[in-house]
């Protein structure tokens, strides 16, 4: 199947991924793309093709003959898309030959180059985008139709030699739960890329240290003509806490390296309230006292009032994988080789968030992150450079090659 093609099946597949379920996947719509990939797969000729209890589908393309004893690399992705907009019912548009500017994404949605300057830079690609109302699917069902065109290219081309190559697909990414179950050693690689990123050439071995915070507020309401000394708003007292923490350390004023303390979630009442935080920093040190911070804040505002009344759950989500894959440098050596070869620029730089590698890292599967060349992800402006889908194949048809020499 063609690259274009596969991707536009793939993107039809409804599989947004829901936090608040309590089943593994999330959800049951998941596992109607899971079952199709290892059909696909099957069909494909690949071998070791399983589907287990928690939705992973794993496969193998075997070595060459005579190349065995080649370590054995994983290409993984996951299939999940976003809670944060609608996935149902996806109607891409396509574009060929960009011209740079502004797209008409309907009759009352444009997205502009003065809002996505990056646009401009991908004039004569193909950009297929969305039609305003829903994502695209391009987080992450690029980087699994980028690996499966892979390896039926390699599949269909014997003469070049390789050595193990070993597939996966994961559901539950974007809440954070993606390999929670999965069985890296079961899985067989030595080694593995996730193909979650976004623009051309990106190679991402650096993601931020995360935690999340869950504040509950027990207030006190009283009828507001007899309250004094007596009400305690617990909406004013979240207020008082997010006051304490730094302005400059929010995400809309960080870049790079730079960390924050990011409140996505503030609901209640005078009585009762609940906020939710994430906390990132790629600095293992600065992240520890971004917990220290939030610690004390809550701990202020309590002697404040003379009572507990904030009870803080703080939570490490995942760390930087940088620890875990530096000690490999052949790993990112020769993702570089690859892009070069495949006529990529590389790009290093440091994920501003995590992925399913940052985990599987620290569960014994150093794994860096690659390109797909989608951007805008998990809202209405999402799109994907098509021509850089096509590089990124080639990338790791590429790194096939350089791990079976």
């Amino acid at each position: 199947m063609e690259l274009k093609e596969r991707f536009l099946k793939y993107v039809s597949f409804d599989t947004q991924s829901d936090e608040n379920s309590s089943t593994f996947p999330s959800t049951e719509k998941q596992w109607v793309l899971l079952r199709y990939l290892k059909e696909e797969m099957t069909q494909m000729g690949l071998a070791d093709v399983t589907i287990d209890q928690y939705g992973y589908v794993m496969g193998t393309l075997p070595a060459s003959p005579g190349f065995e004893e080649k370590p054995a690399i994983g290409f993984i992705s996951h299939v999940d898309t976003s809670p944060d907009m609608s996935g149902k019912n996806i109607n891409p548009k396509i574009i060929e030959n960009y011209d740079g500017k502004d797209i008409c994404l309907n009759e009352n949605l444009w997205m502009k180059t003065e809002d996505f300057p990056e646009l401009a830079k991908l004039a004569g690609h193909t950009i297929i985008h969305t039609d305003g109302t829903t994502l695209l699917g391009a987080d992450d069902k690029a980087g699994v139709a980028e690996i499966m065109t892979a390896v039926e290219w390699l599949l269909n081309h014997p003469e070049v030699k390789h050595g193990p190559i070993k597939i996966g697909f994961t559901p539950d990414e974007e809440i954070g739960r993606g390999v929670d179950f999965f069985d890296v050693k079961k899985f067989g690689a030595q080694f593995a890329y996730t193909m979650d990123g976004g623009f051309e050439g990106e190679l991402e071995y650096e993601n931020f240290n995360a935690a999340s915070a869950k504040i509950h507020i027990q207030g006190r309401n009283i009828h507001p003509g007899s309250a004094k000394n007596k009400m305690i708003n617990a909406l004013q007292a979240g207020m008082d806490l997010h006051q304490l923490l730094p302005v400059e350390q929010r995400p809309e004023f960080t870049a790079h390296y730079e960390g924050f303390f990011h409140l996505i979630g503030f609901g209640g009442t005078v009585e009762e309230a609940d906020m939710h935080y994430i906390i990132r920093d790629h600095d293992r040190k600065l992240f520890e006292q971004k917990k220290s911070l939030i610690k004390a804040a809550v701990e202020l505002i309590n002697k404040k009032y003379g009572r507990e009344i904030i009870t803080l759950e703080l939570k490490d989500q995942y760390y930087n994988m940088r620890e875990q894959v530096e000690p490999h440098p052949e790993l990112i050596d020769k993702a570089i080789e690859a892009m070069k070869t495949a006529g990529v620029k590389p790009l290093i730089q440091p994920i501003r968030g995590g992925t399913d590698g940052s985990r599987l890292s620290y569960m014994g599967l150093p794994c860096p992150n690659l390109f797909t060349g989608g951007a805008n992800f998990h809202g209405k402006f999402e799109y994907v450079s098509y021509t850089t889908m096509e590089r990124a194949v080639q990338v790791i048809i590429e790194l096939a090659k350089l791990w079976g020499k």
